[in-house]
């Protein structure tokens, strides 16, 4: 019997439908969201006080706590447990008050659920629903006990506690924070793997003989880790059935699969910072499924511990800009209601929510329009996660800062867009997939890539991506033979791959890049052509012994093409960790080498001489060709900065047939188009924190 078909405490009850227009969806349009997220003192808020906020700020959306660890309403169900301070509310119902207030003004209510815990007597009245970890210890925090998905109160009550809201209220849809297996407590204390039994069950089922893991070390966590994530993908689409049955017009917001994808943008303490986080998240989504939305829950403070604080607004700021440039929903978080958090940065939070409303038209259905692919290697060994990772980010940069426009996919993806359906992506778009350091491929995802290549796409490979057996996976491959791998410090430690071209003293060397992270020593195919010779290792300590070095008969490039018909695609392999170099020691060559491959298979450039620190994204809505530019020059080490304005440069972008109507929306101002070899070219303004061109 599954969750849905269980019998119900609320049998015979009827559910309060949205009422949508036939065949639309609501959070198909643009819209804007804000949540309070309320403590149990917050009971008593005033809800025409809070809706003021709301319309002043330019959200159209309340994402409101409304049930599971606490319940904001009189609940009825045993599994659930009153907000004890409702009765200070005249109603003695904030959810029912706020839904009825709010649909008043035309804003509809979100309804945020945490499931993750349950109370000391819940707990102990039902210990099959929680967590266990190997030594049979249960996750504490603050009182409350942390629950499974495995689990009955996962797979069988919450479907109850959605049936008695939406049997109650109108509400627009759910989001269920923290659905996951809780390795990691609020404190960072990591648990290891949940051992209660029905997850000891689950696993021998999903991977017969398998021993369940302790750890991220242990043999079979990465299976675990599967077993985890198709547990959730099965708990996702079933709750999301559930909420379809009862109000065809809500949505739940959560993973990858639901109808609103969630990310929580956020700048937690003790964590190094990526400038480019809150755009990668929102890429991955977006390429994977380009038509649903993806709301962006940008944290108002510096993290939970420290909630008073407001998060620098420079840095909020980025969370916003990078979240719309790429498609996604802004939404802001603060914690208790608006006017106890009075946070610095909710100033251009407004400015940049109510921007995003004022041209909701071209916000409408913006979808990612790039010639690039990055994929980032998501299922690695963690023994190698953070070089891939460095590999990744490496590879990001030299993209982003050479102009060529690109998406980002995890490399459990590709098999999606190679057959794409239920409204995934599709790699037919690409002109050049990179794959950064991923190691051995999945078969159906070499699958994907060679039908991508024989119909005229280009490949990429860098480090150990597409390596298996010896040899390439890909059918094009130009790695005829992998002979060996060079990963340890000490053995790449002076070992260099020479870049084209000569340094001013024209030593005959050239200019050697140094090889960090690691060299996989290849012999090509006969038809395939090779660059960039590798040179031998030398001593390198002390300076009397430091010569010695020799041309080697490896390549640290290779390409092949393949030809099928009238098509012609490339597989081009840099065995060597090309992307960490550039992020660990910033060596331009070799960021511009990247990028002089990557247009040499097929991705075309935005222009010339524009700025490092201007970030170009484009993008197509309803509205047409929409170029958002982003002005980096904020970036600093863990920190944003004031950005200093960017003077008007050129872009050239390819286009087709007359030239456009073109308008840049934070300057106010036309912008002049005229014809060029293979497409347009317009001058922007100067570019503060950011710049919008809409080409009808």
């Amino acid at each position: 019997m599954t969750a849905v078909d269980a019998p119900s405490a609320l049998a015979g009850a009827q559910p309060v439908k949205a009422s949508p227009e036939p065949g639309t969806e609501w959070w198909r349009a643009p819209f804007r969201t804000f949540q309070t997220n309320l403590r149990e003192i917050d009971a008593d808020l005033d809800t025409g006080e809070v809706l003021d906020f709301l319309e002043g700020f330019g959200a159209n959306v309340w994402l409101l706590s409304v049930g599971g660890i606490v319940s904001n309403y009189p609940t009825a169900l045993a599994s659930q447990t009153p907000n004890p301070t409702l009765v200070g509310r005249t109603s003695g119902d904030l959810v029912g008050d706020a839904v009825s207030a709010a649909a008043e003004r035309g804003i509809r209510v979100l309804g945020r659920m945490d499931f993750s815990k349950v109370d000391r007597r819940r707990a102990e009245e039902h210990p099959e629903w929680l967590f266990v970890n190997a030594e049979g210890e249960n996750q504490v925090y603050n009182g409350l006990v942390s629950v499974c998905p495995s689990g009955p109160y996962y797979q069988e009550q919450v479907f109850e506690v959605i049936t008695e809201v939406l049997t109650r209220y109108d509400i627009a849809g759910f989001f269920l924070n923290w659905m996951s297996f809780n390795e990691v407590d609020y404190s960072r204390t990591y648990w290891g793997v949940c051992h209660c039994l029905a997850c000891r069950a689950g696993f021998a089922a999903f991977a017969p003989g398998t021993p369940l893991p302790l750890e991220p070390s242990s043999p079979g966590y990465r299976t675990w880790q599967d077993y985890a994530r198709l547990t959730l993908d099965d708990l996702t689409a079933r709750l999301r059935a559930h909420i379809r049955s009862l109000a065809p017009g809500a949505a739940l917001t959560l993973g990858d699969r639901a109808d609103i994808v969630f990310h929580e943008a956020n700048n937690g303490v003790g964590r190094p910072l990526w400038h480019h986080l809150t755009a990668e998240h929102v890429s991955a989504a977006k390429a994977y499924r380009p038509q649903v939305p993806v709301l962006v829950n940008s944290v108002g403070f510096v993290d939970m511990p420290y909630r008073l604080a407001g998060e620098e607004p420079n840095h909020f700021a980025q969370f916003l800009i990078q979240a719309i440039a790429h498609g996604a929903v802004p939404s802001t978080y603060v914690m208790g209601r608006p006017g106890d958090s009075p946070y610095e940065n909710i100033e251009v939070a407004g400015e940049l929510t109510r921007f995003h409303r004022d041209h909701a038209d071209v916000y409408a259905g913006l979808r990612p329009d790039a010639d690039v692919l990055l994929v980032r290697g998501d299922r690695v060994a963690p023994d190698r996660a953070e070089g891939v990772r460095s590999e990744f980010e490496g590879l990001y940069l030299s993209l982003s800062e050479s102009h060529l426009p690109f998406d980002v996919l995890s490399s459990t993806r590709i098999a999606d867009l190679g057959s794409p359906g239920d409204g995934v992506g599709s790699l037919t778009g690409y002109r050049v997939v990179v794959l950064a350091d991923v190691g051995e491929l999945a078969p159906e995802a070499v699958a994907a890539l060679d039908v991508f290549v024989a119909a005229g796409g280009s490949v990429l490979a860098t480090g150990s991506s597409a390596l298996a057996a010896g040899t390439g996976q890909l059918a094009g491959s130009p790695v005829r033979r992998h002979l060996a791998s060079l990963t340890s410090v000490e053995a790449t430690r002076a070992a260099y791959v020479r870049l084209p071209g000569t340094t001013p003293s024209r030593h005959p060397w050239g200019r050697p890049a140094p090889v960090i992270g690691a060299l996989h020593v290849i012999e090509p195919h006969p038809d395939a052509s090779v660059a960039l010779p590798t040179l031998g290792r030398a001593p390198y300590g002390p300076p009397e012994k430091c010569y010695g070095h020799t041309e080697a008969d490896h390549p640290g490039y290779a390409e092949r093409t393949v030809s099928r018909g009238t098509a012609t695609g490339t597989v081009a392999h840099l065995p060597w960790t090309v992307g960490r170099v550039y992020r660990e020691q910033g060596l331009r060559a070799v960021r511009d080498e990247v990028a002089t491959r990557v247009r040499a298979l097929g991705a075309r450039p935005i222009g010339t001489g524009i700025p490092e620190q201007l970030q170009v994204v484009r993008g197509r809505s309803d509205a047409g060709t929409v170029v958002h530019l982003l002005n980096r020059s904020g970036d600093a080490v863990q920190r944003f900065l004031d950005p200093v304005p960017i003077a008007p440069v050129e872009l050239r972008l390819p286009w087709s047939g007359p030239p456009p109507r073109a308008r840049a929306l934070v300057a106010g101002v036309d912008v002049p188009v005229s014809p060029t070899e293979g497409g347009i070219r317009l001058t922007t303004p100067t570019v503060g924190r950011f710049e919008v061109l809409v080409l009808e």
